[in-house]
């Protein structure tokens, strides 16, 4: 990699305060002066100063310019950053300067939802419509894609050689069945640049010269071991635990704090009522596997509680639990705990391909469930998207035959996220996590799930029976058409509370059987590729 790149480094004066400025590539166009922070503009043998870039907000990335790595056989450095910024959040881009091979590779390592995606931009002979609507189809540069986001994307910062002058403007991100994402960068009297990718694992790429101490831990580690902010509601010290984290809920109010960039003060908060602890504590680690993968360990970093949105007053609602996972090396993951069981989900790359009825994914086909939507109610812990209280989406659920692989559209603001996974027996649950709890909220198989056929039918007609003779005994003892609510979740819960209102007006509680019955999982913002 060493003796490629010296062969194309050119280095010439900064022409506001005369620093050397390096470029690694003849390909590339511009540069941000690492003593002034000038934007350059590079011609020939010419450089011209054409702005000033803001300062690199510390985000304790443990990505540098200079690092190094390699991908499909060929190594790379590290030469230049973008950091941008939108409703969804900020997110880096790293732009990758490939090994000398037969052609010139303009490469970019991105954030993707608490992942990465290592795109590489290609040339595109055809028009792209002007306007993609997110969620449409769309057929570009020979594939199918479907339009996961339209997002007006702020320049934040940049450092280091770029391929281009670095602009603010609008990005439209692609998703397609073949798990890849395609990106739109739309520049005002120019072509739009186009680059395609696959989500990466960082312990993949052979990184080496990551960002450390003189005790060899990350920058990420050293600097959150002494990160502490003051919650803005109580004055409470709030510690955030991972780099990635964009929120969190302070531990002695709960109040739900948005994490300023770098060493700024937190402003903005939302407070929020104490609730009932989780099953599974934050901080808990357990070990899953994901279909075909080998067992990880996953740590609870975040919870939240969610419901459907009822169409109306007379609508039945559903509640559900869902916890932020994660793996230093394979990034996040949700485990959700629903009426119907447990499944264990996390965002996909890719977008799965429309069919009659449902969509395929993988070889697998899945039938539609249930279009609702839902919201946030309560939150504790960590999220690498800025999570808020009320948050609201609209979810598609779906399933195969059998039950037991599952897939989730969700759709906020400007952004289409896909998420997918498959159901856990709640034996599964308890043991990966050493939970030691009462047998019936942990009884929640995803049964539910599974064909109406055999031994199944079977047993789904006597397990009817003996709810409805249940139910009876305890309507005879007790009055509380309730109590298996308040065994399940608690005598303050939300089914709970909602169960005994709609007893007290005369009505039932089933617990969401009209949507929402394994939930959505909320995937978050984040960057666009």
């Amino acid at each position: 990699m060493a003796e490629a790149t010296a062969q194309r480094k050119w280095r010439a004066a900064c022409p506001n305060c005369g620093a050397p400025v390096e470029f690694a590539s003849a390909a590339s166009a511009s540069a941000v002066c690492s003593f002034c922070r000038s934007t350059l503009l590079r011609d020939g043998e010419t450089l011209s100063r054409i702005g000033q870039s803001a300062e690199i907000f510390d985000d304790y990335s443990p990505l540098q310019l200079g690092a190094t790595g390699r991908w499909m056989g060929q190594g790379f450095a590290v030469v230049g950053r973008v950091q941008r910024g939108s409703e969804l959040g900020n997110w880096n881009e790293w732009h990758l300067l490939f090994d000398a091979g037969e052609r010139e590779r303009v490469g970019w390592l991105s954030e993707d939802n608490g992942q990465f995606v290592l795109s590489l931009e290609a040339p595109l002979t055809e028009t792209p419509p002007p306007e993609p609507q997110l969620g449409a189809p769309l057929t570009l540069a020979g594939q199918r894609w479907q339009v996961a986001a339209v997002v007006q994307a702020a320049l934040r910062a940049a450092e280091g050689e770029l391929p281009r002058v670095p602009r603010p403007g609008r990005i439209v991100e692609l998703r397609n069945a073949q798990d890849e994402v395609g990106s739109l960068e739309y520049r005002d009297g120019e072509p739009p640049v186009w680059s395609v990718g696959r989500g990466v694992q960082l312990a993949d790429l052979a990184l080496q010269g990551l960002r450390t101490t003189a005790e060899g831990e990350s920058v990420a580690e050293a600097k959150f071991k002494g990160r502490a902010l003051a919650c803005p509601n109580c004055g409470a010290s709030l510690e955030p635990k991972l780099a990635e984290s964009r929120s969190m809920s302070c531990g002695q109010c709960q109040a739900v704090v948005e994490l300023p960039e770098g060493d700024a003060k937190a402003v903005a908060f939302a407070a929020q009522d104490r609730g009932l602890p989780p099953l599974i504590p934050i901080g808990r680690t357990g070990t899953l596997a994901f279909a075909g993968e080998k067992p990880l360990p996953w740590q609870v970093v975040g919870y939240q509680e969610r419901c459907d949105i009822p169409e109306d007053a007379d609508d039945e609602q559903s509640f559900w639990r869902e916890y932020l996972l994660y793996n230093r090396l394979s990034g996040f993951a949700f485990l959700v705990d629903t009426r119907e069981g447990w499944s264990l989900v996390r965002t996909l790359t890719g977008a799965p391909q429309p069919v009659r009825g449902g969509v395929q994914w993988q070889g697998r086909a899945y039938s539609q469930r249930w279009v609702y939507g839902a919201k946030t109610t309560h939150v504790l812990g960590e999220f690498y998207w800025p999570v808020r209280l009320d948050d609201r989406v609209q979810v598609t659920d779906f399933s195969t035959s059998d039950g037991r692989y599952l897939l989730s559209r969700e759709q906020q603001g400007p952004e289409v996220t896909w998420s997918g996974g498959q159901t856990l027996a709640a034996d599964e649950v308890r043991k990966a996590f050493n939970l030691v709890a009462p047998n019936l909220p942990f009884a929640r198989d995803a049964s539910a799930f599974k064909n109406n056929t055999g031994t199944l039918l079977r047993n789904i007609v006597i397990a009817l029976f003996l709810i409805v003779l249940l139910v009876a005994l305890m309507r005879a003892c007790s009055g509380d058409d309730c109590q298996r609510y308040k065994d399940s979740f608690g005598e303050n819960s939300t089914e709970y509370q909602q169960c005994r209102s709609s007893a007290r007006s005369g009505g039932g509680y089933y617990g969401g059987s009209s949507g929402g019955s394994y939930g959505g999982y909320s995937s978050g913002g984040g960057g666009h590729k």
